[in-house]
């Protein structure tokens, strides 16, 4: 390993180490520059972990995922764990 070169460093550092995330979302909400865990690479992220837990829960089965309704396409039970009913009177969707 000591001989091999060593590899290029490709993510600035986030400054403040662990306890600096929330001054770098700061940051790139002051100069418009994407924070270090931006949504482009947040959102495709979630949506990888989200099918990694249907896929534990239906192990014997292929879940179909259609990215752009997000939703499981060939069951309709496993979509029950990617979107919840809200009880009468909640809601996200404006009224």
């Amino acid at each position: 390993m000591r001989d091999l070169p060593k590899t290029p460093q490709r993510i600035a550092p986030i400054p403040g180490g662990l306890n600096g995330h929330e001054k770098d979302w700061v940051r790139a909400c002051k100069d418009g520059q994407p924070a270090s865990a931006n949504f482009d690479y947040a959102g495709p992220l979630s949506e990888m972990v989200l099918m990694g837990n249907l896929a534990v829960r239906y192990p014997k089965q292929l879940p179909l995922w259609n990215g752009e309704k997000m939703e499981v396409t060939n069951d309709a039970k496993a979509n029950a764990y990617v979107r919840r009913e809200y009880r009468p009177g909640w809601s996200l969707e404006k009224s």
